[in-house]
């Protein structure tokens, strides 16, 4: 027993060796794309990844994070393609965010191109007190308005963050290179309406998210 158990071993080492030794195989984008097929909404473009996320992905397949030039230029590139409200109002209604902010639907092959999407924000965030469920792979967002000094948005003094979270929802990538959070607005996720009313979800003072 105790020489099968050593072969069985010695076996497993060796396998485990030639993985590691083996010579590179078909390029791995070229084998996930030839196992996918397009279905209804869901199509193989999402299999394309922009310069940024390439770069991200070469960096985790290496083991490292990026390094502080590129991860720098790549945000400053993303934080220059934000696209802020055609009409100049970054605040929409509370009250339609905290829908969008719970709503997983959207993008999935069953969904048509006329599914409204949600952020399902909740997936990732704490929003308000009353919660009792949510994911915790982002911080908390409870008084997100509030804890930043923002009483009014509309005033002049809260300009800059308000700006900053408006840039934070459209491209995360602006601010932190390789973020997991979803580019709501560059990647058209949300609509610029929709991203209004999350607006207002996170800094109007009237919304769960800044009430005790």
């Amino acid at each position: 027993m105790k020489t099968n158990n050593t072969l069985i071993l010695l076996g497993a080492a060796a396998i485990v060796a030639g993985c590691a030794t083996m010579s590179a195989g078909p390029d791995v984008t070229e084998v996930i794309k030839a196992s996918f097929q397009e279905r209804g909404i869901a199509k193989l473009d999402r299999l394309e990844q922009t310069p940024l996320q390439k770069a991200c992905s070469q960096a985790d397949a290496a083991g490292k994070p990026l390094d502080a030039a590129t991860a720098s230029r790549l945000e400053q590139a993303a934080l220059a393609a934000v696209k802020p409200p055609a009409d100049g109002t970054y605040l929409g209604d509370w009250k339609e965010g905290e829908k969008i902010a719970q709503s997983g639907r959207g993008l999935q092959f069953n969904d048509t191109a006329q599914t409204v999407a949600g952020g399902n924000c909740y997936a990732c965030h704490q929003l308000s007190k009353a919660e009792i469920s949510f994911g915790n792979i982002g911080p908390s967002l409870y008084q997100y308005g509030k804890q930043r000094g923002v009483a009014n948005p509309a005033d002049p003094a809260s300009a800059e963050i308000v700006k900053y979270t408006w840039g934070k929802l459209w491209n995360s990538h602006a601010y932190r290179a390789c973020s997991p959070m979803p580019r709501f607005g560059d990647a058209g996720i949300l609509t610029e309406v929709q991203l209004k009313h999350v607006m207002a979800l996170l800094l109007d003072p009237q919304s769960p998210v800044n009430t005790p």
